[in-house]
């Protein structure tokens, strides 16, 4: 049908998150970077305000074990407060990774002067900021920094195409059939109640009086 728009052809949003840290050394601008943030279309889930031990650093830094800068990556993590947060938004990880710009200060100023890390930031060392890398390190680290965390995997298209067809339409079928059949009068009203009433998830609870079988 002309000028009716293909369903297919929606682009598939996905709310995602992922972890940001402000780093010792840009700690006193906390505030201006977390105003930066919301302008910059994140949400801020969590947030939390804390010193770590190096021993701590050390955990959250297990993948740069072994590496030269380790000892002082550790150090200087530990050297004061950080704040957490994580962040959510569509394809919330590539952007902030793009807003936080280059791992090393000095070389972002040269070649992303609008990135944070070359305004905040002033060493390779001493970036002030962090960003997860991947999906995989983001649920790592979200769950280090906030422990109490649930971070569930998206669907698929096809697996949610196949919990619809299995446990959603079959009851919104019956629902609707029934709607036909009594006409009410609110019939949103009374289609909610039918499926709450006819939930094929919910526990099956006589009214009669409970039997005991006999010993």
């Amino acid at each position: 049908m002309p000028g009716k728009m293909d369903q297919t052809s929606y682009p598939r949003i996905f709310v995602e998150r992922t972890l940001a840290l402000i780093k010792p050394d840009a700690i006193h601008k906390a505030e201006e970077i977390e105003d930066i943030i919301l302008k910059s279309g994140f949400i801020i889930l969590q947030r939390r305000k804390l010193q770590l031990s190096p021993e701590q650093c050390s955990d959250f830094y297990a993948d740069q074990y072994g590496k030269l800068f380790f000892p002082s990556l550790t150090a200087f993590m530990s050297s004061g407060p950080i704040v957490a947060m994580t962040l959510a938004r569509n394809n919330a990880i590539a952007h902030w990774k793009s807003t936080i710009g280059p791992v090393n200060s000095t070389k972002a100023r040269e070649t992303h002067p609008e990135c944070l890390r070359a305004k905040y930031g002033t060493s390779d060392l001493k970036n002030a900021l962090h960003g997860s890398e991947s999906f995989h390190a983001a649920e790592r680290e979200i769950k280090f920094m906030f422990p109490n965390s649930v971070i569930e995997p998206f669907p698929s298209r096809e697996a949610t195409a196949e919990y619809l067809s299995r446990y959603v339409n079959p009851t919104l079928l019956r629902g609707l059939t029934e709607l036909c059949k009594y006409k009410p009068h609110n019939p949103c009203i009374w289609l909610a109640d039918w499926l709450i009433n006819n939930n094929p998830n919910q526990p099956q609870i006589c009214d009669g009086a409970i039997l005991e079988e006999a010993q």
